[in-house]
Order: C-alpha cells, then structure tokens, then sequence
C-alpha cells in the first residue's frame, strides 16, 4: 500500500530525514517511532503531500506521488496531532464540512457523520461546538473527520498524546477496531506501550534515519532469554557503569541519563552484589527495576534513548514542536 526508497527532506542546514526506506502492507498497521524531532511528524508530511520531498520515491497504492505528492490524497485520511477542526462549528457541522470537502454529496456526508457520531460515543455532544470539547472528545472527533470518506489509507500523528487514559483507552479501540475493518493504519507515537499493543510492524527513527524495521513479536522475541535491571543512581551513571564493567566482566551496562543506568546478563542478576558496589563508589541507589521483556527493552538498546526521557521530551516540546 505503501512503498518508499530514500526519501529525504531538509529544512536550511537540518535535514530532517535522511534517504529512509519502508514498506506498509495493504490492511496492516504500521507503527512509526522515535523521539521528538526524529522526523516522524515531516516523514507523515511527505507521505500526505502537504511537503515536498528534496529526493526520494513515494508510492501510495501503486500510484507514484514522487512527481504529483496530491495524486493518492483522495485514498487518504489524516489526523495531524494539532486538530484541524472548526472551533465555531458544531460536531456534527465540522463532519458535514470534511465530507464535503472530499465530494461526497449531502445525504450521504450527513449520513455518514451521524454514523460515526453514534459509533464513536459522540452522539450527545454533536450538536455542541467543537471549541468547548473535552481533549479526548477532540481527538476522537478529529479521527472521526479522517475517516469521512471511508479512505483506504489512515494517517495517525501522536493520536494519544496529552489526553486522558480513559480516552486513550477508547481511542486505541477505535484504531484496532478500524485497522480490523480492513483499513491500512500507518501511525507515529512516542508511547512504546501503545505501538507493542496495536501495530504488526515498526520502524525505528533516530534523528531522520531508520535504524530498525520488524514484526513486534520478532522485536519482543530479542529481548527474550535476557535479564535486565535498571538503577536509579542519583548521579555519575557513565562513570559507575565503568566501574560494574570492571567488577562483573560478564554484564552489560549502558548508561539512560546522568543518574540512571541499566544493566544486561544472558543470566538471573543478583541485584544486591551491584547496589553494593555502586553504594560503595558514592552513589545513592534509590531504585532497582527488573524490567519485563518488551518492545520498551529492544527501542532502548536499538536506539540508546531512554522511553521515559523520550516521553518528557515530547511533554516539553508541546503541542507545536516538530517531531
């Protein structure tokens, strides 16, 4: 469904991807991460055509958008991570407003947008303007819009980010339930959780290159048959990571932060020999987490970022940054 070879884009002296190539199979749901800035957010742009690529092919559904990026938007549904949204128009007036702007004819957008006003649980609040909406309402509104004009082709950028669990909750519903209708999901986020429980494949994308493309269970099947301990050491991690290196020559440790490392065997770790010794060079070892095989383990080896650091970033970025 979708198909890109070494595409690229800068913006003055940043080059914001750099010659990336992926597949997205037709009806899968393909998961896009990295931290903030690493080029998602522009690589959507580009596969959308609301930016022109410096070099590179593009490929939707067979149809070449490398000359002509507008040629494949009608197969397409986007919702950015800033909704696009009329605040002054109601719910059900700002569906009646997408549909239109796709062709479709009045009956059939009016139609549809009651449809998904009841299927997504906004049924009581379409006649409500979009401005005094909760968060999770606008988000679910803004997926809502996306899907219109049932594309084949769904574009999600950060799709949770800054609403609620409970809304999150639902809207993950929502993307499972539509990829499971047969739509082509290809979704950008920053919470690792989220991709592991929702996509078949991801990509990796560090600072515009692509460092890893695979199946989930293949990604969670690396980090099986490892034991792995992550301290929290207050300062001087790089430094005590050297010094567990020298003492356990058979552990791995890398590392996350300043005050934060983890360590690696192919064996159980005994945790109380390493709080020892990193108590003994001065640190003040405030926590030890044994952390489960999962796709959070395989991005933080993959990419040397730590998740959670990841996640303030985007918190600190807002809104508005580029990702």
């Amino acid at each position: 469904m979708i198909q890109v070879r070494q595409l690229t884009k800068s913006f003055g002296d940043v080059q914001a991807v750099s010659g990336i190539d992926f597949d997205v199979g037709d009806g899968e749901l393909f998961g896009f991460l990295g931290p903030n800035g690493a080029g998602k957010t522009t690589t959507i742009n580009m596969l959308t055509g609301l930016a022109r690529p410096d070099a590179g092919t593009i490929r939707i559904a067979d149809i070449d958008c490398s000359r002509n990026p507008k040629a494949a938007q009608h197969l397409m549904g986007i919702v950015p991570d800033e909704s696009n949204l009329y605040p002054e128009l109601t719910g059900f007036e700002n569906l009646c407003f997408c549909g239109s702007l796709y062709g479709m004819a009045k009956r059939d957008r009016e139609n549809r947008a009651r449809e998904l006003l009841e299927r997504f649980g906004l049924k009581g609040a379409s006649g409500r303007k979009f401005g005094g909406y909760s968060r999770g309402m606008k988000r679910k509104l803004t997926i809502t819009a996306g899907i219109i004009h049932s594309p084949s082709i769904l574009f999600l950028d950060e799709p949770t980010t800054g609403i609620d669990v409970a809304s999150a909750r639902q809207i993950r519903q929502l993307i499972a339930d539509l990829n499971a209708g047969g739509t082509t999901i290809f979704l950008t986020t920053h919470y690792i959780e989220e991709a592991e429980r929702l996509c078949q494949r991801i990509a990796f994308i560090v600072q515009g290159k692509i460092v890893r493309v695979d199946r989930v269970e293949d990604l969670v099947r690396q980090a099986a048959g490892r034991h792995v301990v992550q301290f929290a050491v207050g300062q001087d991690a790089q430094r005590l990571c050297q010094v567990a290196g020298d003492a356990f020559p058979s552990l791995e440790c890398k590392p996350l932060s300043e005050d934060s490392l983890r360590v690696t065997s192919p064996d159980p770790l005994r945790i109380g020999p390493l709080v020892r010794l990193f108590e003994e060079k001065g640190a003040e070892v405030t926590e030890a987490r044994v952390i489960r095989p999962s796709l959070e383990e395989v991005f933080v080896e993959v990419t040397g970022i730590e998740v959670d650091a990841m996640k303030r970033d985007k918190e600190k970025a807002g809104k508005g940054g580029a990702a």
